[in-house]
């Protein structure tokens, strides 16, 4: 049977700063410059040839590969937005649950010609994503929010 969700680790930590005005290249109160930049080095020492990473409206990726499809991993803090506003302050790294998800994106016009089998490489970023996650000391995973 075909998987349809892509794996996906929420966690605290006092690892990952929030940096001053950092969701002014996302949406407000969505963070993870800190989680993304340390995930790319991890990654990177794997053998991942990752790029700079990316803000995005949702939060931070960590772009693995561009072709022959995107592979990578986006870096989000969940924000509980019915108890709290803009003006709120920035929140302590423990106060929130970082979550990384693993992504794939197969651009249309390429499966039209020639199916694109993305399970390999998405499989094997899972164990890695989860192998690094696991083998901070400082990273206590929670169930998803």
């Amino acid at each position: 049977m075909a998987r349809t969700e892509p794996a996906s680790y929420s966690f605290n930590s006092d690892l990952f700063l929030i940096e001053d005005g950092e969701d002014k290249e996302t949406n407000p109160r969505m963070y993870g410059r800190q989680l993304s930049n340390w995930l790319r080095q991890k990654l990177t020492q794997l053998g991942y040839d990752v790029e700079e990473v990316i803000p995005e409206d949702f939060g931070w990726l960590v772009l693995c590969q561009r072709s022959p499809y995107s592979l990578g991993v986006a870096c989000v803090s969940h924000v509980d937005y019915e108890n709290s506003n803009q003006d709120d302050p920035v929140p302590s790294p423990m106060a929130v649950t970082w979550c990384c998800t693993v992504f794939v994106e197969v651009p249309f016009f390429k499966n039209l010609f020639k199916r694109i089998h993305t399970a390999d490489g998405e499989e094997k970023l899972e164990r890695d994503l989860y192998a690094v996650l696991s083998s901070e000391s400082r990273i206590g995973f929670v169930d998803p929010v």
